[in-house]
């Protein structure tokens, strides 16, 4: 086996084994269906070790990706939605597509579900069971592969464990205590497992990992990381620990008070949706964990922030671009990927959907993004120095956080060897901002995961970072606050600043007590995150779990730009005795987007927090009970 990638596809065997052995894992009755000759496939599978581990193989292939690559219910994301559209940092202006429909409409209730697979994550449309079942069918059955060792056979048994909990976290960041399953299930089975409480399920998740982290090898380095990029290590599951319980410990499950007080209440009673009340056990779990993981970071090494060749802002733009896009750095922890490399593949849509606006960077997040220097951002004072994005719009004299110019295009950014011209009547941007439409409709392009577009993607491995260590540097921070250490808190946000070349936290906000302001010291942990890891899913979830209504309900913002030098229409695309100076002046227009507005800007409710089961699967009657809020099949006074 060359490569490890999601995409592999079962050689000899085929597809058939994997799909017969796993059939869809189903809740309710569909989920006792057994393939026909399962028996028979499983032996089949099971007598051979180089078909055991295909079989792993390809239970990887039903990891979490999170680009929307492809016209179908698990790879269509929303049907070309991202999570992050739903966050201040993103806005989709694709009216098709599922953000658009449900969410910033604001119809979606319960029955939405049922209904359609452009929901945010599906209960039984996201690949999760089947891989869950999956994991227990290959844990349940290696240990009788006759031509593998013990020790092998164990690794593969941890990575499995892995593979669910990360599944069953896909799950609860969506919908909170989940039901446990802990076999594969077969059809003479009895099947009765109702949902769990939110403490039950996360104990469940870390149980798996702590099991595993006593297996696993610390990296991957003795097998060779070129050949084995993305299985699960050590590293991976304290790593994912950690964030699981940054989760749990958050207010959306651990509050004196319960996210939603409407009808229904049960799930909120049976402590499905939260903890019950508050509990500070829960951030100091979260602390040892993170301490755990760095100690053995310490001791073992091999995983390290990208860190930059010299102190320019290229340097530091291409140390951030390795940490999240390219394979086989030091600072990827968990990765997927669905195709090898990309050239030209006709079904993976990501390049295809950018254009039609449907991830288009809104203005609150450019302005998330410090100066160059580390200092806050400020727009009154950035028009008056004309240093927006660069002085003198001279891409060669950056002004910003390199990151931004890796996560959003810029009007005067370096494009196809030339100055991106955003501007209205500029070369890239005929009206697209001042009709509110299409990949510039606010005034910025999308960058990150998309760069010049789909040309520019090929010839590479198309990573998901599902966890990377500056994630890890940020979790720990907050655990640090949350448990009274601000100093040590600021030092883990200074690492990651420092990979490209800002100053930290203090220096950079001398108007804030960070040391003694819990409140001020988080909210710069949060736009840290936000500005690392964007397009991450990270953004979307901080929301969430913070239980944060007022970013929600905030209206967001375009920016509008006009040439303000005299000159009109594009330069670039003149003939150079026509182009006139170069432009460096601009008049910049702030504007509320309202193609499409959101629902929640005036209408916010805590039901949108966390996801509902589908209503018929509700209906079965095995113990799924239904989330607060959204039971109710159309809009009414309670809903």
């Amino acid at each position: 086996m060359k490569h490890f990638e999601k995409w592999f596809i079962i050689a000899f065997v085929g597809a058939t084994l994997a799909t017969s052995c796993v059939d869809d894992i189903k809740f309710g009755d569909a989920f006792l269906e057994k393939a026909p000759s399962v028996a028979v496939t499983q032996d089949t599978i099971f007598g051979k070790a180089e078909y055991a581990r295909r079989f792993l193989w390809n239970t990887y292939s039903k990891l979490y990706y999170g680009l929307a690559t492809n016209w179908n219910d698990v790879d269509g994301k929303m049907n070309t939605g991202m999570f992050e559209c739903l966050s201040d940092c993103f806005h989709s202006h694709n009216s098709w597509d599922g953000l658009n429909r449900h969410y910033y409409s604001g119809t979606y209730t319960a029955s939405t579900e049922d209904g359609t697979a452009e929901t945010r994550f599906g209960f039984t449309k996201e690949e999760t069971w089947q891989a869950i079942r999956s994991s227990w069918i290959f844990i349940e059955n290696v240990d009788r592969v006759p031509d593998m060792d013990g020790n092998e056979k164990e690794r593969l048994k941890a990575e499995a464990k892995v593979i669910i909990a990360s599944r069953y976290f896909d799950m609860f960041r969506h919908f909170g205590g989940l039901p446990i399953v802990k076999a594969s299930f077969a059809a003479e089975n009895e099947y009765d497992v109702p949902r769990a409480t939110v403490e039950e399920t996360v104990n469940f998740m870390i149980g798996l990992l702590d099991e595993a982290a006593t297996v696993l090898p610390w990296d991957l380095t003795e097998d060779g990381e070129a050949n084995w990029q993305g299985r699960m290590t050590k590293a991976a599951a304290m790593g994912l620990k950690c964030k699981i319980l940054l989760f749990a410990a958050s207010p959306l499950f651990n509050d004196n008070e319960p996210y939603c007080t409407a009808e229904p209440q049960e799930a909120v009673i049976n402590h499905q949706v939260w903890y019950g009340g508050y509990k500070p056990e829960l951030w100091k779990a979260c602390l040892t964990a993170c301490e755990e993981f760095f100690q053995a970071l310490q001791v073992n090494g091999h995983y390290e922030l990208v860190q930059a060749v010299g102190d320019t802002n290229d340097a530091y733009r291409a140390a951030f671009n390795k940490a999240y896009f390219l394979r086989e750095n030091s600072e990827l922890l968990i990765s997927t990927r669905i195709i090898g490399k990309y050239n030209w593949d006709w079904w993976y849509y990501w390049g295809d959907w950018v254009p039609n606006g449907g991830y288009t960077p809104t203005l609150e997040y450019m302005e998330m993004f410090p100066m160059a220097t580390g200092e806050s951002f400020d727009f009154d004072k950035a028009v008056q120095n004309n240093n927006m994005f660069f002085e003198n719009n001279d891409y060669n004299k950056p002004t910003r956080d390199p990151r931004l110019y890796e996560t959003i295009l810029v009007n005067g950014a370096k494009w196809s060897g030339r100055s991106v011209e955003l501007w209205v009547g500029g070369r890239e941007n005929a009206n697209s901002t001042s009709t509110e439409t299409g990949q510039y409709a606010t005034g910025f392009g999308l960058y990150k995961f998309y760069k010049e577009g789909k040309g520019s993607l090929a010839n590479n491995y198309l990573e998901w970072p599902y966890l990377r260590m500056s994630e890890m540097y940020l979790i720990y921070a907050e655990a640090l606050l949350k448990n009274n250490q601000p100093k040590l808190a600021i030092e883990m946000v200074d690492k990651v600043r420092a990979r490209v070349g800002l100053k930290g936290l203090i220096e950079s906000n001398q108007d804030k007590n960070l040391l003694s302001d819990s409140n001020a010291l988080m909210e710069e942990i949060l736009r840290e995150r936000a500005c690392e890891l964007g397009l991450e899913d990270v953004r979307f979830f901080d929301m969430i779990r913070n239980k944060r209504a007022d970013l929600f309900e905030r209206p967001l913002h375009g920016l509008l730009i006009e040439r303000a030098d005299g000159g009109s229409g594009s330069w670039s695309d003149k003939p150079e005795d026509k182009r006139g100076p170069f432009p460096t002046k601009f008049k910049y227009t702030q504007f509320k987007i309202s193609n499409s507005a959101r629902a929640w800007w005036t209408n916010f409710n805590s039901k949108w927090y966390l996801s509902a089961f589908p209503v018929n699967e509700v209906n079965k009657g095995y113990g799924l009970t239904q989330n607060p809020c959204l039971l109710y099949t159309s809009p009414s006074p309670r809903d």
